[in-house]
């Protein structure tokens, strides 16, 4: 069930495309020879234990991170032949460390409207009332819209994490990156925002997505992919329920799982 080879250059329905891709740091592989293709329409689930090489693989795919050997795709543009600094605005992510640059006193509206000048922090600008509106928007999209007068330091992390995502939509992206979005929320943090990922894997105007995480149960409904990893190795890509299978994740976590399916949602236990 490994992904072959991907063409070169890709096609234009072709938003991330790897081609036996090696990263190696210290003479240590994070990835190894790994070939991958997201198309246009999916939405991928990135899944494996820590150390896989998923961070890795994520700033491959935002631009941040060249391969050391292999040919990186990202929208189109072959990573070492492009300006990356153009191309990562075409690039929506969320990881866990922005909020640690928010300052706390920054307005909730303000951290989503400055994402439209790739800069955290407002500083005496005067914003188009069409950035205003569409920030709005955003946040009433994710449910936090009476929050944006709010300064982000009082936010809930449910309430930041949102609040990130509306920030990393606010450029309308071709392609949207989620590092572990539900990591660190209480129940009802964590399936209220899958409630809401779900509602956007499943519009058909959203961008391609990737979502990273340790844990199926994480996986929001309209995710159509999954790529599993093991020591920067895929174990297995391909449709969603052809992948998460009990064989699949016991090789990719070094450990014999059940896994259960209830619906469009999974969950895993040790047998």
């Amino acid at each position: 069930m490994l992904e072959a080879a991907v063409p070169n250059p890709p096609d234009d329905d072709t938003v991330i495309a790897f081609d036996h891709v090696n990263v190696v740091r210290g003479g240590n592989f994070l990835i190894r020879d790994l070939s991958w293709q997201v198309e246009l329409d999916e939405r991928w689930v990135v899944l494996g234990p820590n150390g896989a090489g998923k961070t890795t693989l994520l700033n491959l795919a935002s631009a941040r991170l060249h391969p050391t050997r292999g040919t990186a795709w990202v929208l189109g543009e072959k990573l070492g032949r492009t300006d990356v600094n153009e191309l990562r605005t075409r690039v929506g992510i969320t990881t866990g460390r922005f909020a640690e640059q928010v300052p706390p006193t920054e307005r909730v509206l303000d951290v989503v409207v400055t994402a439209a000048w790739s800069v955290v922090g407002r500083w005496r600008e005067s914003y188009d009332p069409q950035d205003e509106a569409r920030a709005r928007e955003l946040l009433e999209q994710l449910g936090i819209a009476a929050f944006a007068d709010r300064e982000f330091g009082t936010l809930s992390e449910g309430e930041r994490k949102r609040t990130q995502i509306a920030r990393a939509l606010m450029t309308d992206p071709e392609l949207m990156l989620l590092d572990e979005p539900t990591a660190g929320l209480d129940l009802g943090g964590r399936e209220t925002l899958i409630g809401h990922l779900t509602e956007l894997a499943l519009d058909p105007d959203a961008p391609a997505m990737v979502l990273v995480t340790h844990h199926v149960e994480e996986i929001p409904p309209g995710f159509t992919h999954a790529l599993l990893l093991r020591e920067g190795t895929t174990v297995a890509a391909g449709l969603l329920g052809e992948v998460l299978t009990a064989e699949n994740l016991t090789k990719t976590f070094g450990l014999p799982l059940i896994v259960d399916r209830f619906g469009d949602r999974y969950t895993a236990r040790a047998s």
